[in-house]
């Protein structure tokens, strides 16, 4: 029976690094990606760019992402925009694109496949991958046993490269858990294979965190207990694990500390959702900033049809979700009778959740999601035109 090889290809600091592609001039400098206002870079006379620096940046963005020398200073993914630019003033500041990460993720999702076609998509910039049947890859020599599935790792890697002029990382290892942990061990433009035989040596050592599925909860948990280490929770007695963290979770934790992990990779799955949200610059009021919370919501079904459509998805139910200013979390939904395709029919039916929605606070955050996806090839035949009995304003609805 052929031994099972499992690669995870993580995308090396990936909206980054597409920013670097296009600004060429910034590779080896601390930039950050985020922000929510427009700093495009300023086009000199003399030909060369001025860009934002963190330093000037006023607002309540979060980073979205950065790059390695920014990192090095402490700036990470998810930090808040104003505390980044405390720890990296001068670090360079550049705007969010989307379409480009979209456009570069097919990109290299493509070249893989065209090597290795069973592939599980786990977001923009990671995929694992089934290597196990792939030709070459059990091949041995003498001095090497992991000679087929390194030269296969090496030229998956030499594709991403020439579809994208991006670097990836991949571990490769026997199953999904150890290959997520593996693929963070040697970034940037890492390959890292690890056997069963490997994990006292390059597992064991790392923190228990590093395991995909235990958070920030069950680590202070583990902690308090002792345990700091994926090794400390090996050599942890499992019923004591149970009795800790309940019976499913705590028989999880000492199998994934022993790097045991039967998943298959999964070439096809239905999203359960597809959403897109935003948070403001300053707190918005659904009355005195009607037209520019208007406005938002609006560009949001608009993205939110657009990556409706590139997936080939529509939504019998849309839901809304806002955040007031003393953080608490309200989602309102609606159900249609016709499944929502179009960006028109999102916002309608938003409309219709925001009048269940209570607006006298003032809103730090706004999403919208299209929930109950259906297969756009598999909808049924409209009734009638399609029109609605009565078209409805897009205007932001307003309480009282």
């Amino acid at each position: 029976m052929p031994r099972r090889w499992i690669a995870h290809l993580d995308m090396d600091a990936f909206y980054a690094s597409v920013e670097l592609l296009r600004y060429p001039e910034l590779r080896g400098q601390p930039v950050v990606v985020g922000g929510r206002r427009a700093h495009e870079p300023e086009l000199l006379p003399d030909g060369t760019r001025k860009f934002a620096l963190l330093r000037d940046y006023a607002g309540r963005g979060v980073i979205t992402t950065s790059t390695y020398e920014a990192r090095a200073l402490g700036v990470f993914s998810a930090m808040g925009t104003m505390k980044a630019a405390k720890l990296a003033p001068d670090a360079v500041l550049l705007p969010a694109d989307f379409e480009q990460y979209t456009k570069y993720s097919r990109l290299f999702k493509s070249a893989v496949r065209e090597i290795a076609p069973l592939i599980e998509n786990r977001g923009i910039d990671e995929i694992y991958i089934d290597l196990t049947d792939a030709p070459g890859v059990q091949e041995e020599t003498d001095d090497d046993p992991h000679a087929g599935i390194t030269a296969m790792a090496r030229r998956i890697k030499q594709a991403v490269k020439d579809a994208t002029g991006l670097s990836c990382s991949i571990g490769v290892t026997p199953n999904k858990l150890l290959s997520k942990i593996a693929s963070e061990l040697d970034k940037p433009d890492g390959l890292t294979i690890v056997t069963y035989a490997d994990i006292r040596e390059r597992i064991w050592p790392l923190p228990a965190k590093r395991i995909n599925g235990i958070g920030p909860k069950a680590a202070a948990k583990l902690e308090t207990l002792g345990i700091r280490t994926i090794g400390d929770l090996a050599a942890m007695d499992p019923l004591r694990l149970v009795d800790e963290f309940g019976a499913n979770y705590g028989a999880w934790l000492h199998e994934a500390a022993h790097g045991r992990d039967e998943r298959e990779v999964v070439t096809h799955s239905e999203p359960k959702s597809i959403s897109c949200e935003t948070t403001f610059e300053r707190d918005l009021h659904a009355r005195t900033d009607r037209a520019e919370l208007g406005a938002i919501l609006t560009r949001l079904c608009e993205r939110l049809a657009d990556a409706m459509e590139r997936k080939g998805y529509a939504a019998k139910t849309i839901a809304v979700k806002l955040r007031f200013d003393d953080f608490r979390i309200v989602t309102r939904a609606h159900t249609l009778a016709n499944a929502a395709i179009t960006a028109q029919d999102i916002r309608r039916a938003a409309g219709q959740c925001l009048k269940k929605c209570p607006l006298e606070k003032r809103l730090r955050l706004i999403g919208v999601r299209a929930d109950k996806l259906l297969p756009i090839n598999e909808l049924p035949a409209p009734d009638g035109d399609g029109s609605t009995p009565e078209e409805e304003q897009l205007a932001l609805p307003l309480s009282g």
